[in-house]
């Protein structure tokens, strides 16, 4: 299983990541988590684009208007409208 598809942990791991004290880290440690940081927003932007294109398929194959869904449920009760018999 690719950890792509695993459940999400709960909480923001942005958040988080914000709040991590920065103070014990060395220049080159700070360096890594830039770079750690950096690949992660290439790699997102790329996720971002693969599933514009997708969405941009399905669009172009289905339509972007949505067709009404009937209502759910038993038929209403009740005469019909005027005019109508119902038979």
């Amino acid at each position: 299983m690719d950890a792509d598809d695993l459940p999400r942990r709960k909480g923001d791991l942005a958040g988080q990541l914000a709040a991590e004290p920065l103070d014990s880290l060395s220049v080159d440690e700070l360096s890594a988590r830039i770079a750690l940081l950096e690949a992660e927003i290439a790699r997102t932007a790329r996720h971002r684009e693969t599933a514009g294109r997708t969405r941009a398929a399905a669009e172009a194959l289905f339509g972007t208007s949505r067709p009404a869904l009937a209502p759910s449920g038993p038929p209403p009760s009740g005469p019909p409208p005027s005019g109508e018999t119902g038979r």
